[in-house]
């Protein structure tokens, strides 16, 4: 699975479990961290936790695993680095703060993704 697949498939797992604003960004000219992000929202600490803790059982059904995770425990940014992706899950406030989707977009990088087209295996 290439990252570009990761990042539809962790986007999916955030909008199955209702995360807001789900914005998947190709970044791979801007930086050498990772070459896409993930950037979402949770209403609240528990669904932060939650949404961090599907996208990572989602992934791993394909045999993908995190290398780090940071944050879960507070629940307010947690974020999920799989070398080539990076899933970064905001609590509401944080997420206006950081506006981390600004650092990172050009306007011409955003995935468009298509949430009824089902997951293929």
């Amino acid at each position: 699975m290439n990252a570009s697949e990761m990042a539809v498939l962790a986007a999916k797992a955030l909008d199955a479990k209702r995360a807001k604003d789900i914005v998947a960004l190709k970044v791979d000219e801007m930086t050498v961290i990772t070459d896409y992000m993930v950037i979402a929202t949770g209403r609240s600490v528990p669904q932060v936790k939650a949404l961090c803790e599907h996208v990572e059982e989602e992934l791993a059904k394909h045999d993908l695993f995190a290398k780090r995770r940071e944050g879960l425990t507070e629940g307010r940014w947690c974020v999920l680095d799989y070398g080539d992706l990076m899933v970064h899950i905001f609590h509401e406030q944080d997420r206006e703060y950081y506006q981390l989707e600004r650092l990172w977009s050009d306007g011409t990088n955003e995935l468009s993704i298509d949430y009824d087209e089902p997951e293929k295996a």
